[in-house]
């Protein structure tokens, strides 16, 4: 495994999609779909605005890489800086770094800057300390960065629905999509562009991961983003992606929905149901989804539709839930 201080470092290979459109975005890519790997687009405006602010859609999981990626932004930002940042949800590889983006206006769906209070860095820098195997479970997913120290720096304005912010006298609509992925998703469309940022709607290369749902808003979320005038689609995890990837990430959202549904109607067990759907996926090389990354994550997905089908339903709490998927990505 790489590691993410490597990923870090401002090299040419990791900026893929800084010429992504003309005057338009830069895309600090960190890599395909490694955990708390995330990616972050800058945006400005058009020459004939007049306006030299920027936008930052999300930042990133600690300070070091937060503070690296602003780096690799100094040449276009020290005479127009960053005026707003856009926090797609509230994960923190999309917003620990908030406080080194000094000044701007933080903008989050309001559901998005709730949930932002319940996940503090300090948490997760505790868990990664944390002896014996719970540390060791932590440390296996996110040791590679460092919590400590960060001040968690929520939204100066918040919304509900939809909202329209300016970048360098561009039109950046948010639109909120949650809850999905988590409780408040928020995708950044740009018309001008023909650019989508979705958050972490997106994972490309990898499986997404259904904390809030239902399924279903995140299957209408692609079909959302699929109905964009739309060429240039940046994931929140993995390589830059057009609506054929978002078609990908739909069916294999559908598929975990119908396959668990089927099974919690015959009364089976949400984990031993995620384990069989597991096994069916990785032995059909003809599903477009088999050979993805963290394929541990349909414990949670299937354990999400559950819940969503019966308020009874009792989901595990996180650290189980992170056990679960390492022992099902261990067993394959």
């Amino acid at each position: 495994m790489v590691n993410a201080r490597d990923r870090a470092a401002p090299r040419p290979e990791l900026l893929q999609g800084i010429a992504i459109l003309v005057l338009a975005s830069t895309l600090f890519h960190q890599g395909l779909t490694d955990r708390g790997v995330s990616s972050c687009g800058r945006l400005q405006g058009r020459r004939q605005s007049g306006d030299d602010t920027r936008g930052l859609v999300a930042t990133l999981f600690d300070l070091k890489l937060t503070a690296s990626m602003l780096d690799t932004m100094k040449g276009a930002t020290q005479s127009a800086p960053i005026a707003t940042v856009v926090n797609t949800h509230a994960n923190g590889d999309h917003c620990y770094g908030n406080e080194l983006v000094v000044g701007a206006e933080i903008v989050a769906s309001a559901a998005t800057a709730h949930e932002m209070t319940e996940v503090p860095p300090a948490m997760l820098a505790a868990l990664n300390k944390a002896p014996g195997e719970v540390g060791d479970l932590f440390r296996s997913f996110f040791g590679d960065f460092e919590f400590d120290g960060i001040e968690m720096t929520l939204p100066t304005q918040t919304f509900t629905g939809r909202l329209t912010v300016q970048a360098g006298g561009r039109d950046v609509e948010l639109i909120e999509v949650g809850p999905a992925h988590t409780a408040g998703d928020t995708i950044a469309y740009v018309p001008d562009a023909q650019t989508v940022y979705t958050g972490d709607i997106l994972f490309i290369g990898g499986a997404p991961i259904v904390w809030a749902g239902p399924l279903e808003n995140w299957i209408a979320a692609c079909d959302l983003i699929n109905s964009l005038d739309v060429e240039t689609v940046v994931p929140g995890h993995g390589p830059l992606t057009d609506k054929a990837g978002v078609t990908r990430v739909r069916e294999y959202l559908a598929y975990v929905l119908s396959e668990a549904s089927a099974r919690q109607a015959q009364g089976m067990d949400a984990f031993d149901a995620a384990r069989e759907i597991c096994a069916d996926i990785l032995g059909d090389p003809k599903k477009s989804f088999a050979t993805w990354k963290e394929f541990g994550r349909i414990s949670v997905n299937v354990d999400t539709v559950y819940r969503s089908k019966d308020s009874t339903h009792k989901s595990p709490d996180v650290v189980e839930q992170f056990r679960r998927m390492a022992q099902l990505e261990n067993q394959h």
